[in-house]
């Protein structure tokens, strides 16, 4: 079948792999229908992980079920499905108690397992022809058939559960204020979650025209960093106060506003300055233990200075992670299928398999209005 292979740093190809097979009963083999690239992926496409040559990629996966192992019990050919990118079991202490982001069974060693990703288990991606997925009755997301909401509903794999977890982290409440620091996909979809959550006022801080328009269209107030310190430019529209809540959509590739140059501690930083003393910060950008690319010793170790004393002197709490897709996906689906939310509106190009080295390229440089490439194999 074909996949999407890593090469090298900044190349992939489109190759032919091993097409997957029933390697135990509670095994499905999906034909792959839509399948992201997330801008977790661009972190090993950059080599800034290290992912080895030969991995496929794809953590945002759906498609139809084509065969089904023997010890599957709600699940049949032809259902329609989409997987979180989180491989869990469903059974251990973390899975029972919700955190399906940090599975203890699925990555022996490591708490948490995904589908194409460096050091999160065995499991190949799913930008492919197929995807074995294991665990399938808990890992599968039954999806109405045909093909509407294609685009709204691939987004459950991933970004629209993770935006959203990035608003449960801040605890984002009715009425509320929120910055959410960064307009890539997944900062669009926690400036979306905090407003269906009934936030009353939404900043989205970036620098990429697209990203801002995006903001500004589904009713969020843009501010462009270029511009200007974005804690001044936030704190001129709060009353000097700051913002109630505060959501990092950014992690550990942030760069500095009069440089250009990175910093993965400046979110974090501004985050602190932005939110009002006793408010609550949610990370799910992505941090790493480990940046072959960092741009000092410290952060190629996961070491940052962050403002620790400042967080403490204004008494704000902060939550971290990555996202436990099962936590949210079911009521985020029915969302959809009720016409209550349309995450779709982040998709900027929907392009077939082959197309997956220069859509990698592009998303890479921000190009073109690429924001949200969707692959449909």
């Amino acid at each position: 079948m074909k996949a999407v292979v890593y090469k090298e740093p900044f190349e992939v190809a489109v190759e032919d792999v091993e097409r997957p097979g029933i390697h135990h009963p509670n095994d499905v083999i999906v034909r792959v229908t839509s399948t992201a690239i997330c801008g977790s992926d661009l972190h090993m496409y950059e080599g800034r992980t290290a992912a080895e040559p030969g991995i496929v990629f794809g953590h945002e996966n759906m498609g139809i079920i084509e065969e089904v192992g023997d010890g599957v019990t709600s699940l049949n050919q032809g259902d329609r499905v989409v997987m979180p990118f989180n491989v869990a079991c469903g059974f251990c202490m973390n899975c029972v108690e919700g955190y399906t982001g940090f599975c203890l069974t699925v990555n022996p060693g490591f708490a948490g397992g995904a589908y194409g990703y460096v050091a999160m288990g065995p499991w190949p991606g799913g930008q492919a022809e197929y995807l074995r997925v294991p665990y399938a009755d808990f890992n599968c997301l039954k999806l109405p058939p045909g093909n509407e909401n294609e685009t709204d509903f691939i987004l459950l794999a991933d970004i629209f559960p993770t935006g959203y977890h990035g608003c449960e982290l801040a605890q984002v409440r009715p009425g509320e204020s929120v910055a959410v620091y960064g307009g890539g996909p997944v900062g669009l979809m926690a400036a979306y979650s905090a407003m269906l959550r009934g936030a009353k006022k939404v900043f989205v801080v970036d620098r990429v025209t697209e990203r801002l328009d995006k903001a500004r269209e589904i009713g969020a107030t843009p501010v462009n960093f270029a511009e200007g310190d974005p804690v001044e430019q936030i704190k001129e529209q709060t009353g000097g106060v700051g913002t109630d809540k505060g959501v990092d959509a950014v992690g550990y590739q942030a760069t500095v506003r009069d440089t250009g140059r990175e910093e993965p501690a400046t979110v974090l930083n501004s985050l602190i300055g932005t939110v009002r003393a006793t408010g609550m910060l949610g990370v799910p950008g992505l941090y790493v233990p480990s940046d072959p690319g960092g741009p000092d010793e410290q952060s190629r170790h996961g070491m940052l200075s962050v403002a620790i004393g400042r967080l403490f002197e204004k008494g704000l709490r902060m939550g971290t992670g990555q996202c436990n897709v099962k936590r949210y996906n079911r009521y985020l689906r029915d969302m959809i299928i009720e016409g209550r939310a349309a995450p779709g509106f982040v998709v900027s190009h929907e392009l077939p398999l082959d197309q997956a080295p220069s859509a990698y390229e592009k998303f890479d440089k921000r190009v073109e209005g690429y924001t949200k490439v969707v692959l449909h194999p």
